[in-house]
């Protein structure tokens, strides 16, 4: 998908992207925790459910619009970080209406998850680089749709373990946005590139 040409630049490979990689957690997480604690055919369940897939889908669409269209890839990327924070209030309201504790972010709790977490990243600043275990292909009997134990934990762990992830997929997805911002103002759009790649074919003819 990839192309070496400026007027088309390389594109795809969202699986590689650490905010895709932790929105998949995110996902795989919330399918677990809805179908342990909401009841299926709660309104709420399928809300859920949706919106952690809207953090991915999102990313993934957004990435593979790269090559022609970078506002659609802004909006998406941006569109994915709303439906994360939506859900993140989903799980708030859980915690809330059951009285169970909300962490704090510096609760050693917390601190676990978040150490847990830095155990599969890569320790790079780069977003393009892999974070996370590839886990496409892998069959759930592997534990790897569920490192972070959501099927045996408590209501309150479950929760709050997937808050974190939430918080630090929302981090990543802000930290992503304000790079692509910045491409875009400095490369400008593909209508723009095009319109400058025409004009450097035609000055390049006209010296002929």
């Amino acid at each position: 998908m990839n192309s070496g040409h400026n007027l088309i630049p390389q594109h795809g490979g969202y699986r590689k992207l650490r905010s895709f990689q932790t929105a998949q957690l995110v996902y795989d997480a919330t399918v677990i925790f809805c179908n342990r604690f909401i009841g299926s055919r709660s309104r709420t369940h399928d809300q859920m459910v949706q919106a952690a897939r809207s953090g991915v889908q999102n990313i993934a669409e957004g990435s593979i619009a790269s090559a022609t269209l970078n506002k659609t890839e802004l909006k998406l990327t941006s569109v994915a970080r709303a439906s994360l924070e939506e859900l993140l209030l989903d799980y708030q309201d859980f915690l809330r209406q059951r009285g169970l504790r909300l962490w704090d972010k510096d609760a050693p709790e917390a601190l676990r998850v978040r150490n847990k977490y830095k155990e599969f990243s890569d320790k790079s600043d780069n977003l393009d680089k892999p974070a996370l275990p590839d886990r496409s292909g892998q069959s759930d009997k592997s534990g790897a749709a569920d490192p972070y134990g959501i099927s045996t934990a408590l209501p309150e762990v479950a929760a709050n373990t997937i808050i974190c992830l939430i918080n630090q997929a929302s981090f990543l997805l802000g930290r992503q946005l304000q790079r692509l911002e910045q491409q875009f103002v400095e490369q400008g759009g593909f209508t723009e590139r095009l319109y400058q790649s025409r004009i450097r074919h035609r000055n390049e003819r006209s010296m002929k």
